[in-house]
């Protein structure tokens, strides 16, 4: 069956359809929940709870955009939504980034990508989800204080300091990522 095929058929609640899209895009999806999840149980948690949502949610999809995009939004949102209820004060920091973090990048070539996905995953988790949305999922400074409920200037200031961590343990993810395809 062809995608838009199994897409139809999922609109219908067909569990063999859902069963098939689940089964094609797992993978693609689970590493996706690893970039704002602290853990893989989490990660697996997240996924599962994100297929759920893209099943009851599949006929408001209107063919318009990418699908693999709206599976990929829908799941990124549901680990926003786990983020925002999870959290109990909200500190608004009003740092400007005052120095450019940079590493050196011959470290990074005996570096793979499930020791890159650990470091992501035991930062703090408003670090790790500004991270993996700003620098993993391209998203701007603004969509990410909306979705995540915070000020501008505490986004970038949480990405600054996020480099920061990162550089200490002497890792800088920007040159891997078009290395290793990690936004696939």
């Amino acid at each position: 069956m062809d995608l838009q095929t199994i897409i139809k058929a999922c609109k219908r609640d067909n569990l063999k359809a859902q069963s098939q899209l689940y089964k094609c895009y797992k993978d693609d999806l689970y590493l996706l929940c690893l970039k704002y999840c602290k853990n893989k149980e989490e990660a697996q948690d997240n996924l599962q709870d994100s297929f759920l949502e893209i099943f009851d949610k599949m006929k408001s999809y209107k063919g318009t955009g990418s699908f693999e995009g709206w599976m990929k939004r829908t799941t990124i949102h549901k680990a926003i939504d786990k983020y925002n209820k999870s959290k109990t004060v909200n500190i608004e920091i009003n740092d400007v980034l005052l120095e450019d973090i940079t590493i050196n990048n011959e470290i990074l070539e005996s570096i793979s990508l499930d020791d890159i996905l650990n470091q992501i995953q035991e930062l703090p988790t408003r670090y790790r989800m500004v991270f993996s949305l700003y620098e993993l999922d391209q998203y701007a400074h603004k969509d990410i204080a909306e979705l995540l409920h915070i000020n501008i200037n505490t986004s970038k200031s949480n990405l600054h300091r996020t480099k920061r961590l990162l550089k200490q343990k002497r890792l800088d993810i920007h040159p891997l990522l078009s290395k290793t395809n990690i936004n696939k």
